[in-house]
């Protein structure tokens, strides 16, 4: 019975009708996210189409970054990654999915994450700007999420035409609550990473 209370309190935590108790506790990109330093082996690697994982560095410290070679064109993996109504179909454990405003380059979208009967809803401000080559985002304030904050990013940076070769890098840094069980918030952080630019991989190289 404990369990069952356990879950609904969960869901009950966000509230769309309700701000965020605070304006941020991650630092923000503001523009562009700085470069990321790859090597000589680092290159090789991406050549093969695996992914690698690199540390940058931002004011709060250093933060992980997944990067991986696609065979797609940028404008392709963009249409994968805005495609927030079909992340339920696209990406493992996203329950729901879809925008409730979009207000120029702002693209407000809602988050239902599904693991173990265990839900976790959030609310984000993507920031995009696909023209120069990168997508930044942050939890909507105005909104409660049950997340305590989310900071990331995607950039895509065409590589070569022929064949075509485009890399895909991926951020992001999140703090949890008390609402997010604890087994949930380790498979996040733990796989969020690698399986994120999986997933855009997959779906761009195959149709």
């Amino acid at each position: 019975m404990s369990g069952l209370v356990f879950l609904v309190l969960t869901a009950l935590a966000a509230d769309p009708s309700a701000p965020h108790p605070h304006s941020g506790v991650v630092t923000a990109y503001r523009g562009a996210p700085p470069p990321v330093a790859l090597s000589a082996e680092d290159l090789a690697t991406l050549a093969t189409g695996k992914v690698i994982l690199k540390q940058q560095q931002v004011a709060s410290g250093g933060r992980g970054v997944a990067m991986m070679d696609i065979a797609a064109t940028p404008a392709k993996i963009w249409s994968k990654i805005t495609d927030y109504a079909r992340y339920p179909k696209m990406v493992d454990h996203v329950a729901e999915c879809g925008n409730y405003r979009v207000s120029g380059e702002h693209i407000y979208t809602r988050f239902v994450l599904s693991v173990m009967g265990s839900s976790v809803e959030y609310f984000i401000d993507h920031t995009a700007r696909p023209d120069q080559g990168y997508l930044t985002w942050t939890l909507d304030y105005s909104r409660k999420s049950d997340l305590d904050d989310s900071v990331g990013y995607w950039r895509v940076t065409p590589q070569s035409t022929s064949p075509v070769r485009t890399r895909l890098e991926y951020s992001v840094d999140i703090r949890f609550t008390g609402y997010v069980p604890g087994f949930v918030a380790d498979m996040i952080s733990r796989k969020g990473l690698t399986d994120a630019t999986s997933w855009v991989k997959r779906e761009s190289e195959g149709g």
